[in-house]
């Protein structure tokens, strides 16, 4: 592995037992949304790139899939087995790089999915283009991931937020960025579609892997023009709402 992804693993070990705790990580509604809005057909096998703790493999596991989940971190796949162990078969989990050529004794895949893992790779181009080399042809690739504005100085502010809270943080991507990055890896018939959600700024804080205080990341949040899909409000007694945008788009291979 490449160092930012020994850190990546690291930094998800701690993070595990807060992160599936977390609503925005684990909201029914919204795991039940991004099955539906994935259109995969009926029973197919998908691939989830950087499953975490099976939160969506469980989902897509209910809406009767089958589903093999990758992730570099080894606490994580063990809680992911642990939540889906009752699906049997249908259920696999491997700790390993999503570019472990393993990964193709497994497939092919027919769709693969990601949730809120874009923006923590180096190289989304190849992190998409591996996906598609594992569907096959006629399958679906869909990415869940919250959005950069697509203003640059705004985005670089939202940036220093997200590396001041996360230090695996890399970059997001604009709305546009996203559809970009689909169409480069050789997807067709892409589609995406704007969501909200809200975070709490103590909870979203304190389950991530600072490479700031947080006092200097909230004053940077609070002390900001307005970033969009990014908008705090402080509410009675100081507690922090972020009002944000993620997006979901989805993708055909030819």
């Amino acid at each position: 592995m490449s160092e930012h992804d020994k850190d990546l693993a690291r930094a998800f070990d701690g993070q595990a037992e807060r992160f599936e705790r977390a609503p925005v990580q684990s909201d029914p509604a919204a795991l039940a949304h991004l099955v539906q809005a994935a259109d995969f057909p009926p029973g197919a096998l998908v691939l989830d790139c950087g499953c975490g703790p099976g939160l969506v493999a469980r989902a897509f596991l209910e809406a009767g899939f089958r589903v093999v989940g990758v992730d570099l971190s080894a606490e994580m796949i063990d809680r992911a087995r642990r939540r889906c162990a009752e699906f049997g078969t249908l259920a696999q989990f491997i700790h390993t790089s999503l570019f472990d050529s393993a990964l193709d004794r497994e497939g092919p895949f027919d769709a693969a999915v990601s949730r809120y893992v874009i923006h923590h790779v180096v190289d989304p181009l190849a992190f998409v283009k591996r996906q598609v080399e594992l569907v096959r042809p006629g399958g679906a690739v869909v990415a869940s991931d919250h959005l950069a504005d697509p203003d640059p100085t705004a985005a670089a502010t939202h940036h220093a937020i997200e590396v001041g809270r996360d230090r695996t943080h890399t970059r997001n991507l604009t709305p546009g960025g996203l559809v970009d990055l689909f169409a480069r890896a050789g997807l067709n018939s892409i589609r995406l579609e704007e969501e909200s959600f809200a975070l709490d700024f103590d909870e979203w804080f304190d389950r991530g892997s600072p490479s700031q205080p947080k006092d200097a990341v909230r004053a940077l949040l609070l002390n900001t023009p307005p970033i969009r899909g990014f908008t705090p409000t402080v509410h009675d007694g100081g507690a922090i709402r972020i009002d944000c945008l993620r997006a979901i788009v989805r993708g055909a291979k030819p």
